[in-house]
C-alpha cells in the first residue's frame, strides 16, 4: 500500500505535467500564429520583393509562452501570497511617505541632471494624464459611475481655451477658470440624460456622448476650423514675461528680467511647473472634497444606490455633482493641453483617449489617487520604453497589461484608506 509521500508525490507528478501539456498547447498555439506573421516578411531588394525568414524571433517567442504559461501555472498551483504584499504596505495610513516621495521627486526633476528636453515633455505629458485620471477617478472610482466619454470634456476645455484666447485675446489665467465652468456644464448636460442609467447602458451612453462632440468639433468648421484645427494658440508668459528671444518692442523677456541668456528650456520648464502646480491643487481639492459630505455621498452612491435613497440621500444632485467636478478637473486639464501644444485638432481628442485614462483609473485602483499616479506612470512610460521594439511596440504594452491584470484585478492599489475613521470613545474616569 502506498504511503502518503507517495501519494503527494505521485499528486502532484499529475499536475507537473498537466502544466507542461498547458504550457506546450499555449506554445505550438503561439507557433501556429508566429509563423506567417512574425517569421516571414518581404523586403525590397533592388526592386524586386524577396521573402525573408526570421525563425529566430519565432523561437524567442514561443519559448518566452512556454516558460511564462507555465510559470503562471505553477504560481496559481503554488498559491504564492506575493500579491497581499502591496495591500498590507497600503494599510499604512494610505502610504503618505510614498506621496510626498513621488511629489518631491516631481518638484525635483527639472533641475537633476539627467532631465533634458525630452525628459522634461514627457514628465508634462505624464502629469497631464495624471490630472485626467483624478478627474475621471471622482466620476468611476468615488462615484462609481462608468463614464467613456470623458474626453468630451478634455476637448471641450482646449477648444473653449484655444477660441478664448484667440478671439478675445484673453490671458491664460482668465481662459483656465472660463474654459473649466464651461467643461462643467457640459458635464451637468451630459448628467441630466443618463441620471437613471446605470452600468453598461451609462458606458454606452457617455462613449456616444464623447464621439458627438469629437463629430462637432470636425463639422463646424466655422467656429473650430474642422479637421483642420485650430493654430497660433497663445502661451502662458511667467507674469507677464514672455519667453521669447527678441520680444516686441516696449516688453521685456523672461531672460532679459532675470539677466539669463535665452534657452527653450525656460519655457519648457515653466510649463512642466504649471503642470505640477494644477495637478497637485487637483489632488488636494479631491481629498478635500472626499472628506466633506458630498464626497461621503459620492462613496455612498457607489456602494448601494438604493440604501442611498433610503438615507435620503438625492442621488440626482450627488450624479451631477460628481459629473460636473470631474468634468471641470478635465476641462483644465484640457485648457492646459491646448496652451502647452500650440495647436489643437478633433484628432486629439479620439475615444483611445477616453479609453486610456479609464485604464489609468481602473489599473490604479478604484478611488486610490496615489494608484493614479502609478498607473498613469506605467501607461505612459512603458510605450515609450517600448519605441526600442519598433511594430511590437504595443504587442509589449498589452503583454504588459494582462500581466497587470492577472497580479493584481483590483489594481495596483486597490485598497485604500476609508474616508472617515471612527475612533474609540475615551473610557470615563473613575
Amino acid at each position: 500500500m502506498p504511503s502518503a509521500v507517495d501519494r503527494l508525490a505521485v499528486r502532484g507528478a499529475g499536475q507537473l505535467a498537466g502544466r507542461l501539456r498547458d504550457a506546450a498547447a499555449a506554445a505550438f498555439v503561439t507557433l501556429v500564429l508566429a509563423l506567417p506573421l512574425v517569421g516571414l516578411r518581404t523586403v525590397d531588394q533592388g526592386g524586386a520583393l524577396v521573402l525573408e525568414t526570421r525563425w529566430d524571433w519565432v523561437a524567442i517567442g514561443v519559448a518566452a509562452v512556454f516558460v511564462g504559461r507555465l510559470a503562471l501555472g505553477l504560481f496559481a498551483h503554488l498559491r504564492l501570497r506575493v500579491p497581499r504584499v502591496v495591500p498590507r504596505v497600503a494599510q499604512g495610513v494610505a502610504m503618505p511617505w510614498l506621496a510626498w516621495a513621488v511629489a518631491g521627486f516631481a518638484v525635483a526633476l527639472p533641475f537633476l541632471p539627467f532631465a533634458d528636453r525630452y525628459v522634461i515633455d514627457l514628465g508634462t505629458t505624464l502629469l497631464i494624464y495624471v490630472m485626467l485620471g483624478w478627474g475621471l477617478n471622482v466620476v468611476v472610482g468615488l462615484a462609481g459611475l462608468l463614464d467613456l466619454g470623458y474626453v468630451a470634456f478634455y476637448a471641450v476645455g482646449a477648444y473653449a481655451y484655444a477660441l478664448l484666447a484667440l478671439n478675445f485675446s484673453l490671458s491664460f489665467w482668465i481662459c483656465l477658470p472660463l474654459a473649466g465652468l464651461l467643461a462643467a456644464l457640459f458635464g451637468i448636460a451630459l448628467g441630466f440624460p443618463v441620471l437613471r442609467l446605470r452600468g453598461d447602458y451609462l458606458a454606452i451612453v457617455t462613449l456616444g456622448f464623447g464621439e458627438m462632440v469629437r463629430i462637432i468639433l470636425i463639422n463646424w468648421q466655422s467656429l473650430t476650423n474642422g479637421p483642420n484645427g485650430l493654430p497660433s494658440i497663445p502661451r502662458p508668459s511667467f507674469f507677464g514675461l514672455p519667453f521669447e528671444r527678441a520680444p516686441a518692442e516696449g516688453t521685456t523677456s523672461f531672460h532679459q528680467f532675470f539677466g539669463l541668456d535665452f534657452a527653450p528650456e525656460h519655457r519648457l520648464i515653466f510649463l512642466y511647473l504649471l503642470i505640477l502646480a494644477l495637478a497637485l491643487l487637483t489632488n488636494v481639492f479631491v481629498l478635500r472634497l472626499r472628506r466633506l459630505p458630498l464626497g461621503r455621498a459620492w462613496e455612498a452612491l457607489r456602494e448601494d444606490e438604493i440604501a442611498c435613497r433610503a438615507l435620503g440621500i438625492n442621488p440626482t444632485n450627488v450624479k451631477l455633482s460628481a459629473f460636473a467636478i470631474g468634468a471641470m478637473l478635465g476641462g483644465f486639464a484640457g485648457a492646459f493641453f491646448a496652451t502647452r501644444q500650440g495647436f489643437i485638432s478633433p484628432e486629439s481628442f479620439t475615444f483611445i483617449e477616453s479609453a486610456t485614462i479609464v485604464a489609468i483609473v481602473v489599473l490604479g485602483g478604484m478611488g486610490s489617487q496615489i494608484g493614479v499616479v502609478l498607473a498613469a506612470a506605467f501607461l505612459v512610460l512603458l510605450p515609450e520604453i517600448g519605441r526600442e521594439f519598433a511594430q511590437f511596440r504595443m504587442l509589449v504594452f498589452g503583454l504588459a497589461m494582462i500581466l497587470i491584470m492577472i497580479w493584481r484585478p483590483q489594481g495596483l492599489l486597490g485598497h485604500r484608506e476609508p474616508t472617515v475613521r471612527l475612533g474609540r470613545a475615551a473610557a470615563p474616569r473613575p
